[in-house]
């Protein structure tokens, strides 16, 4: 029985496990995860758990050698520390160890950075690129707003190394009642004044992106890749309102994934995320791992961990044609926490 780990994922890696493990083929597999939480949710689909040190460059790398050799890991599927983990492949395959991550380490650095990643892709006819501007000061800050403003955009900006929507905020015109925002929802909304009089706090940032506001329809397209990068499905996944999802067949979305496809080589599981803005599909990031929301997407016919746990083994996927058309939700799921082994009771110690 082979043995995988997943490393500080997040809770929907719960359902990564789950659809691996119950995979058309009847292979089976142990699954091994760590999380700084020993009561991480992530970990309740597991079959061994271990507390995950808060460790840094070469001392996480060893943390992980010491894993994989002491569990006998056969394949590392990582979340956190995606790029260090990258540059020491040949490390862990020295051990016996296969690592599920893109392994072209400029292709990778660059998805993780986004000013970097559009640079890389503006001009070559793959995916069109929302217009932004990189700043550092309070100022650029400024010009950047007022230079989108005058080409008629609404504006938003984000880090440029962010996950998921931390730090993304959308500028609003007009400044609402305080007490009425006061107590209503929470909202990703600021005004251009609250945005600019906290940046200029500082004298300089972390990289920021102020960029246009893409108001039309997001799409996450999950694609499933072979180790080479060759595409071989990807479905795109419409966001409606709340927490409902369409499994949607886009002709242009599914041609654009191709494009990238066939430009980035990227392997394995990965996400594209677009929003249209004036009826053009233009590029937010790319995710080079499993989407929060694979296990959504999952809903088509097609095991994407499943696969994507195949190609990273070097064996020939065929995944089936998925089925569109499909409209899903969540729902929040309890699980129990202390049915999982610890390692102590897995060693006996």
């Amino acid at each position: 029985m082979r043995k995988i780990w997943l490393n500080r994922w997040f809770s929907v890696a719960y359902h990564y496990v789950n659809l691996i493990r119950d995979n058309e083929d009847g292979e089976g597999f142990e699954f091994y995860g760590t999380h700084p939480n020993i009561d991480h949710a992530s970990l309740s689909a597991c079959d061994v758990k271990e507390t995950e040190p808060q460790a840094e460059g070469e001392d996480y790398i060893e943390f992980c050698l010491d894993f994989c050799r002491r569990h006998g890991i056969d394949l590392f599927i990582p979340r956190l520390h995606m790029e260090l983990i990258a540059r020491h492949i040949g490390r862990f395959e020295a051990i016996g160890t296969r690592v599920m991550v893109c392994g072209d380490l400029e292709l990778l650095e660059n998805m993780m950075n986004k000013e970097k990643f559009y640079r890389s892709l503006e001009g070559r006819g793959i995916v069109d690129i929302p217009d932004y501007r990189v700043v550092r000061t309070a100022g650029e800050f400024a010009q950047a707003y007022r230079e989108l403003r005058a080409a008629g955009q609404k504006v938003c900006f984000k880090p440029t190394e962010a996950e998921g929507g931390m730090g993304f905020r959308i500028i609003k015109e007009e400044a609402g009642d305080p007490l009425q925002e006061l107590y209503g929802w929470v909202t990703l909304e600021t005004t251009y004044e609250e945005a600019y009089r906290t940046l200029s706090s500082a004298e300089s940032f972390d990289d920021l992106m102020v960029m246009e506001l893409l108001e039309g329809e997001e799409y996450s397209i999950d694609c499933l890749a072979d180790a080479a990068g060759n595409l071989l499905t990807a479905v795109p996944r419409r966001k409606s309102e709340g927490r409902v999802y369409h499994l949607e067949r886009s002709e242009e979305l599914l041609a654009l994934s191709r494009r990238i496809a066939e430009n980035c080589r990227i392997p394995y599981a990965f996400n594209v995320q677009v929003k249209y803005n004036k009826g053009v599909p233009k590029l937010l990031e790319i995710n080079p791992r499993m989407s929060g929301g694979l296990y959504i997407t999952c809903l088509s016919g097609v095991n994407f961990p499943y696969f994507a746990v195949k190609a990273a083994f070097g064996e020939e996927c065929r995944p089936p044609e998925p089925e569109f058309g499909i409209k899903a939700s969540y729902v929040e799921q309890a699980v129990r926490l202390d049915r999982i082994r610890s390692e102590a009771e897995v060693t006996g110690l």
